[in-house]
């Protein structure tokens, strides 16, 4: 197992991390998976036995029920994992049980250390954007629970590029706690971190961490032209997480990933995960399973090394369109590029 930098702290973590979006089974989250403690606890074994050190949850999980068993799975071998969860979503009706107000913040990190059983949460992730908090507020209380020595880093999910920057730059002024991460979606299906996501990781230095890697089970090579898995009933037009905006794109990746498991005797998607891993911005890949065999396969793509033609190819099935105003700056400031810049340029300039 490879280890990587989580951005600019002094956090090494396992390129595969264990997602616990499968625990519990309570409410809408019963559609991912329902992993009971016994069933949680051998996903561990199997993750730790194989080098994995990092661990993703969140409390809105199955109503707080994924953080439970995490607990109860992690309660004598704490010191063993870094420890991830989320806050922002309601786990309650009441006007003010949601967002990232100060209210809100504090209640739900103490919620989620007494369901998890631990002392200290070590990277706690603002869980989607709040544009009704004043971002001062946020991260006083961010700051707040990191001198109680409740949290020990601070990340972000689901921003937007200039959230980030916003975050980034109130964060310096007021001399507070500097976000260390993000975790983002991000797939051959679904590249538009690519547009602002990526560069701002690379320029600011910000750990990426990777959830859904499989697009929902779309890149697992399950779903095909001519089939689907037995007993779904989803058609995807209707998928939202992330959108199919065009079915044959995506079928078009699906070949390629197929293609080129089937050359190297592995499968989709270990392909599509290795893809991921590929890139040296990316820090962490967010596995889940609902079955031990899912999770050992996923496992195997931490061993798995793309070569450069096998890279060029997806990278070609894939690749997005360059928008306003990387295709103007792409005509007209190719001079002038910084890393980050051609991170997403680089590949649409015209060589001689």
């Amino acid at each position: 197992m490879e280890y990587r930098q989580l951005g600019h702290s002094g956090l090494r973590v396992s390129v595969l991390s264990l997602g616990t979006m499968t625990f519990g089974g309570k409410g809408k989250f019963a559609k991912v998976g329902n992993s009971d403690v016994a069933e949680a606890r051998r996903h561990v074994d199997i993750c730790l036995e194989a080098g994995v050190n990092f661990i993703d949850t969140a409390d809105v999980y199955s109503a707080g029920g994924a953080e439970t068993i995490v607990g109860e799975v992690l309660e004598h071998r704490r010191q063993d994992v870094l420890l991830a969860t989320k806050a922002r979503f309601p786990m309650e009706d009441g006007p003010n049980d949601r967002g990232l107000s100060r209210h809100h913040l504090i209640r739900a990190c103490e919620a989620s250390l007494r369901r998890l059983k631990t002392d200290y949460i070590d990277l706690y992730q603002l869980h989607e954007w709040d544009g009704l908090t004043p971002l001062e507020e946020t991260l006083a209380a961010l700051e707040h629970l990191v001198n109680a020595g409740k949290v020990r880093y601070v990340g972000l999910s689901n921003f937007s590029g200039w959230h980030i920057m916003k975050t980034l730059g109130v964060s310096e002024r007021m001399a507070s706690v500097r976000p260390v991460s993000q975790q983002i979606h991000y797939t051959l299906q679904a590249r538009e971190a690519e547009y602002e996501l990526l560069p701002i990781a690379q320029d600011q230095g910000l750990g990426v961490l990777i959830w859904s890697p499989l697009a929902g089970g779309l890149l697992s090579g399950k779903y095909r032209r001519d089939r689907k898995p037995e007993g779904t009933t989803r058609q995807l037009a209707q998928w939202n997480e992330p959108p199919v905006r065009d079915e044959e794109a995506l079928y078009r990746i699906v070949d390629e990933l197929v293609a080129i498991a089937d050359d190297r005797g592995a499968s989709a998607a270990q392909v599509a995960i290795a893809w991921l891993i590929s890139s040296r911005l990316v820090s962490s890949v967010i596995i889940g399973a609902r079955n031990e065999a899912q999770l050992r396969d996923n496992l195997q793509a931490a061993d798995l090394v793309l070569g450069s033609a096998e890279l060029q190819r997806l990278a070609q099935v894939s690749r997005p369109p360059l928008i306003y105003p990387y295709w103007h700056q792409a005509q007209t400031a190719a001079d002038r590029l910084s890393p980050a810049d051609l991170s997403l340029i680089a590949p649409y300039l015209r060589h001689p």
